[in-house]
């Protein structure tokens, strides 16, 4: 699912198919690393499959999209600068395509707003972001196979250290006045998500 939507904004961006095919595969290699058990290529294909149905709402679609490519390429759970750097692969991959400063910009802005996943002035961003937390509303059994997904992805944190984090991560969400910023997405995954959070919070204690 990602891939078609990657390659379909690519054919408006560039007329180089080696240059499509060059980015794709260095976007797939990198999220198909062992190490990543729910930051990976399915992912992508989940982002792209919650916002295909808000398409209509989307003021750059184009954009959207490469920002779902991009957000995730740099994931290292030891590291605080994945945002940053992911955006700034993100710019520099950009500017080999038909793109206006602007959008560039949106684009690695929307990037850096998955570190807080804050509200944001720009209705895309928000759509964005929302898609990417949109795993928090999932079924019960989803949600556990998820969290089991990211304890894996941060494996070399013993217990001492992964639990408190993850508390805290939780309990950011949980005290947001609301989790999703859109319409779409409250009234789809707000109240399951509280739900998920809060059984997960329980769980660690």
């Amino acid at each position: 699912m990602f891939k078609q939507a990657f390659e379909d904004v690519l054919s408006n961006l560039t007329a180089d198919k080696v240059l499509t095919d060059d980015l794709f595969e260095e976007i797939h290699f990198k999220y198909s690393s062992a190490s990543r058990y729910y930051h990976n290529v399915g992912h992508l294909d989940h982002l792209t499959r919650e916002l295909n149905p808000v398409k209509n709402q989307i003021e750059d679609w184009q954009i959207i999209i490469l920002s779902v490519a991009y957000h995730d390429i740099v994931y290292n759970p030891l590291k605080k600068d994945n945002e940053e750097r992911s955006a700034s692969i993100a710019v520099d991959r950009l500017s080999k395509l038909n793109l206006k400063e602007d959008q560039k910009e949106k684009c690695r802005q929307q990037i850096l707003s998955t570190k807080t996943h804050a509200a944001s002035d720009n209705p895309d961003t928000n759509y964005f972001t929302d898609a990417d937390l949109s795993i928090l509303g999932s079924v019960a059994e989803s949600y556990l196979e998820y969290s089991c997904q990211v304890r894996k992805e941060y494996k070399y944190f013993p217990d001492l250290l992964y639990k408190p984090g993850r508390k805290k991560v939780l309990m950011r969400f949980l005290e947001m006045t609301n989790i999703f910023k859109t319409k779409h997405f409250q009234n789809k995954y707000e109240r399951q998500a509280r739900l998920n959070l809060t059984n997960e919070l329980r769980s660690l204690s």
